[in-house]
């Protein structure tokens, strides 16, 4: 997973909240249906951890839910949740049908500030997500990185770093989302301005398994000759064009059997098989194949046993 290095939260959700005049009224806990609640619109978040999402399930089960959600009143009928999505998420999966809420009054621009907070605080966000979570609350609501910064505690040079990671690569801005790049890693390749070289780039960090230091190498090498990941001995160019025939074989009969572009990326120490799904359904069409295929070879193994065992050597 991409490492965050983060701090503290400094300011948070107190000094946030702390800007609001409360009344006890207003403040106290009320027993709000999980169907009266609505999503927060402005969460950054977009991948929520399914396994520690069972564990807090059955946390509430036993216990219930001890830290109340934060709600707002909508005009129309219900609430919106302002912070608690995985409180919310964890008692609908324990089949809880209501839940303890405070109701507060915020604007879109305050509940966005504090779905952000909430998720910093917890270090949930990806990289990617939190530099789009910063780009929302500056598009949308017009804030400054000067005023980001003082609210939620971070350095202006710390918010400007994340919201560079936008300026790469969409294919390098998942690797980042997904962990298969590091900050420090995907950070040199902002000095790389062609895009496809940028991707290039990643991809041999990731097979390579270069550090953050060994990147920063690799860009500098590619700024002074973009051919650079293209250079090789005649011995390795040799190698190299034997290797790419197993490898156009394979790719071709993976994208045969599968259905669906398939790609291989060579490294030195590891490589990777990149399957292409549109959709879930096709995504369960191909995982269906492969294990077809799989039990198709075990069962030729078990035939291929009992013709042997006929010499009556063993039985199968």
């Amino acid at each position: 997973m991409a490492s965050k290095g983060h701090g503290g939260l400094g300011k948070g959700l107190g000094a946030l909240m702390g800007n609001t005049k409360l009344t006890p009224a207003r403040d106290r806990v009320q027993e709000i249906s999980v169907e009266e609640i609505r999503p927060n619109r402005y969460q950054p978040r977009q991948d929520f951890d399914e396994a520690a999402l069972e564990n807090l399930k059955d946390s509430v089960k036993r216990i219930g839910i001890i830290e109340p959600l934060l709600v707002r009143r909508l005009p129309e009928q219900g609430y919106e949740l302002i912070a608690g999505e995985r409180r919310l998420r964890a008692a609908k999966l324990a089949g809880i049908r209501m839940v303890p809420a405070m109701i507060r009054e915020y604007n879109d621009a305050e509940i966005s500030e504090i779905a952000l907070i909430e998720n910093i605080q917890r270090e949930d966000l990806n990289a990617l997500e939190e530099a789009k979570a910063y780009d929302r609350l500056m598009k949308e609501f017009g804030l400054t990185q000067d005023i980001m910064a003082k609210k939620i505690g971070r350095s202006r040079s710390h918010i400007a770093n994340f919201l560079r990671l936008l300026k790469l690569e969409p294919h390098v801005q998942d690797y980042v989302a997904n962990g298969a790049l590091s900050m420090g890693q995907a950070k040199p390749l902002l000095g790389l301005e062609n895009q496809s070289l940028q991707r290039e780039a990643a991809e041999y960090i990731q097979s390579e398994d270069l550090s953050a230091r060994q990147s920063e190498h690799l860009v500098r090498k590619l700024q002074a000759d973009p051919e650079y990941l293209h250079q090789k001995s005649p011995e390795e160019k040799k190698t190299a064009s034997d290797q790419d025939v197993h490898l156009t074989d394979a790719v071709e009969k993976l994208t045969h059997l599968l259905g669906t572009q398939v790609r291989i990326h060579p490294g030195k120490k590891k490589s990777r098989i990149e399957i292409e799904f549109y959709s879930p359904e096709d995504l369960e069409r191909i995982m269906g194949t492969i294990l077809t295929s799989q039990q198709d070879v075990t069962q030729q193994k078990i035939d291929a046993l009992r013709k042997v065992s006929l010499t009556g050597k063993f039985t199968v």
